[in-house]
């Protein structure tokens, strides 16, 4: 989740250049007892780098352990310290092999913590008599949405990397009286295609870009923090990666005593229903 209010933003960071998130995911490497990763200043969000790039590698990593035919189902991640830019530590391990159905565990370390804990769950597809999907939003068009622009020292250095368009509900800080919002989604730059292409990654960096409907509420800048956020995938088949930009429909389902629970779906340009994503969220405000 994107986390604003006011960011300190070295120099390096500034001066970086920027390095993609499909060549961020692309420098995990086994070493050792334990998997590296190099995540550049670019990709900062306060102290750490974008939770969605964090969840992203911690699953990068867990691929090595799980053959990429078997679907990821649920990613749950906790975000227990900050992950600092630079040359990350990803620990793995299967707590256990099923029938069909897999449960993974990645640990990124600084400094011999733990700072972001996840839990892949990997299921082989079967026959089913069960089939539902969630209702398609209403949304206008792409063109008609509003842009969101970076801004210095409020929101995060990761959002020169992206795009973001609200087509629903109030962009941050300007008090809006709807905990709802839609917005359309997207990497800058990234190859959909070859070398590079994202895949089940683009799904979770895409989850988890929005700002909580939550901040839109504010008439000041706060800075929010997600604590959890649990996505569960709504499809077996996540690549290749797709160009265009995706609507990530999002509602506050609960916010008091300085924490918000919140829920979204993230849809394809295609209106496909791809991933059901639910964080709860500490804001100081």
């Amino acid at each position: 989740m994107l986390a604003c209010g006011k960011q300190e933003v070295s120099k390096a960071e500034q001066s970086e250049d920027a390095m993609l998130y499909s060549q961020v995911l692309d420098t995990v490497r086994p070493l050792n007892d334990a998997w590296t990763a190099e995540a550049t200043g670019n990709w900062a969000q306060g102290r750490t780098i974008f939770g969605g790039l964090q969840a992203a590698l911690a699953v990068r990593a867990m691929r090595y352990l799980v053959p990429q035919a078997v679907p990821l189902r649920v990613l749950q991640t906790s975000f227990i310290a900050p992950v600092p830019p630079g040359r990350l530590r990803i620990e793995v391990k299967v707590l256990r092999s099923g029938k069909s159905v897999m449960h993974v565990e990645a640990r990124i370390v600084d400094q011999g913590q733990t700072a972001c804990l996840a839990i892949g769950i990997f299921g082989q597809s079967r026959q089913s008599a069960i089939e539902v999907q969630p209702p398609k939003p209403q949304a206008p068009p792409v063109d008609s949405a509003e842009p969101m622009a970076y801004i210095e020292g409020v929101t995060p250095p990761f959002t020169r990397q992206v795009t973001m368009r609200w087509t629903r509900g109030m962009t941050l800080f300007k008090g809006a009286t709807e905990p709802k919002t839609q917005i359309y989604v997207g990497f800058r730059n990234e190859p959909y295609a070859g070398p590079g292409a994202l895949g089940e990654a683009q799904i979770i960096g895409y989850a988890d870009i929005t700002p909580s409907p939550g901040i839109s509420l504010l008439n000041q800048p706060a800075m929010a923090s997600s604590l959890t956020w649990t996505l569960e995938l709504l499809t077996d088949n996540c690549g290749p990666a797709r160009d265009g930009l995706w609507l990530m429909d999002s509602a506050l389902d609960s916010g008091r005593d300085g924490y918000l629970n919140q829920s979204a779906t993230l849809w394809t340009p295609e209106w496909q229903p791809v991933a059901l994503s639910r964080q709860s969220v500490a804001v100081f405000a």
